[in-house]
């Protein structure tokens, strides 16, 4: 199969970008592949091939998960003699689909970048857990990608558990949800028997619920080894051990990911809110505007827990979340705080003698003295 560039998920907009850096020997290309070292990219007329990071976009991303990933659109500089190309720029990403780094870091990883749709795997049984999936469809909204929910598995569970899986599931909202056989290719929606060429899907979920098996599905080979799922443990093992990038047969664009043992949350309170809209709008009628929603008088959240209208796991999965955003809403701030003292420090430094002040006049004024 020949690869184009529509293929890949170019348009205007990038083009646009690309001939905005004024530099007509750099061409674009896909990132399909990172590692510690270099990056591998995809590139019309020139296949897959190894780049190397330039210093200018290493020191200009104000955090990793400002540097080029898996599914970002860069422009290359192809170099010359036996060099290796090197990115030189990174085009603008349309959205980012990101979670807390594992771990007690604050930072944001980024799972992949330019998604249209996230396809995230579970199953009725062994890996199920409905607070998780809501982790999940919570980072999906933040980023604007198309949420889809496969329960794999659809042939050894029992019918009236995948049942009732599937409803709860659909009742978190805005959320296409399926059963699925995905060793036979069994229940995908005909946007996933072959996905529409420019489109970009990731596909999310825990080791052992049939992630590999399904991408082996799109891609109509063994592309992935799959791994047996441990009879004591019910996990399967890690089968995709690096993102990637692959182009399917019918022209649209897979970013696989490693199983996720955890899901920590990368968001605002505003994409809270639009997943738990029912609870926004009882908390519109407590009587105090910062009503915390545990032992405050006058709280409709508490008023409609105790009725029995709010069950109280989804209550405590509110609370839970809310906690947690605002930790690392805490957490960002004091480490941008750190950050800051850092550059304050390092600034009194250069300016401590007459050298270094003349050379941070010139790098704040270029220009001056010139004319």
């Amino acid at each position: 199969m020949k690869v184009t560039m529509e293929m890949l998920g170019w348009n205007a907009d990038l083009a646009e970008a690309m001939q905005a850096l004024e530099h007509p020997e750099w061409y674009p290309a896909r990132i399909i592949r990172e590692t510690k070292i270099n990056f591998t990219v995809i590139a019309k007329g020139k296949g897959d091939h190894e780049v190397v990071l330039s210093g200018k976009v290493w020191h200009e991303a104000v955090s990793d998960a400002d540097l080029p990933t898996v599914g970002d659109w860069v422009a290359v500089d192809p170099g010359q003699g036996k060099d290796l190309p090197v990115i030189r720029a990174l085009l603008p990403r349309r959205n980012r689909f990101s979670r807390k780094a594992p771990g007690r870091s604050c930072a944001e990883q980024v799972i992949g970048t330019n998604v249209d749709m996230v396809v995230l795997i579970t199953d009725a049984e062994g890996d199920y857990n409905i607070r998780r999936i809501e982790r999940y469809l919570t980072l999906i909204r933040k980023c604007g990608a198309k949420p889809v929910v496969l329960v794999n598995k659809a042939d050894t569970a029992p019918p009236e558990l995948m049942e009732e899986v599937c409803r709860e599931i659909a009742a978190l909202g805005e959320v296409e949800v399926y059963p699925i056989v995905a060793r036979w290719r069994k229940g995908y929606p005909a946007y996933l028997r072959r996905v529409p060429k420019g489109r970009t899907i990731t596909v999310v979920g825990s080791s052992g619920v049939g992630k590999s098996t399904f991408v082996n599905s799109l891609l109509g080979d063994e592309w992935l080894e799959t791994g047996d799922v441990n009879a004591v443990t019910g996990k399967g093992r890690h089968t995709t051990v690096a993102r990637e990038l692959v182009v399917l047969p019918g022209g649209g664009v897979l970013i696989d990911n490693p199983g996720m043992r955890e899901i920590h949350m990368w968001t605002d309170a505003a994409s809270l809110r639009a997943q738990f809209a029912d609870l926004t709008e009882l908390e519109s009628h407590c009587r105090f505007a910062d009503c915390s929603h545990r032992k405050d008088a006058g709280c409709a959240i508490r008023t409609a827990l105790e009725s029995g209208s709010l069950s109280q796991e989804r209550y405590e999965h509110f609370l839970n979340l809310d906690a947690e955003i605002a930790e690392l809403e805490r957490r960002n701030e004091k480490r941008q705080m750190t950050l800051e003292r850092v550059n304050r420090r390092e600034k009194r430094h250069v300016l401590r003698n007459r050298q270094d002040r003349e050379e941070h006049l010139r790098d704040l004024k270029p220009h001056r003295g010139r004319y």
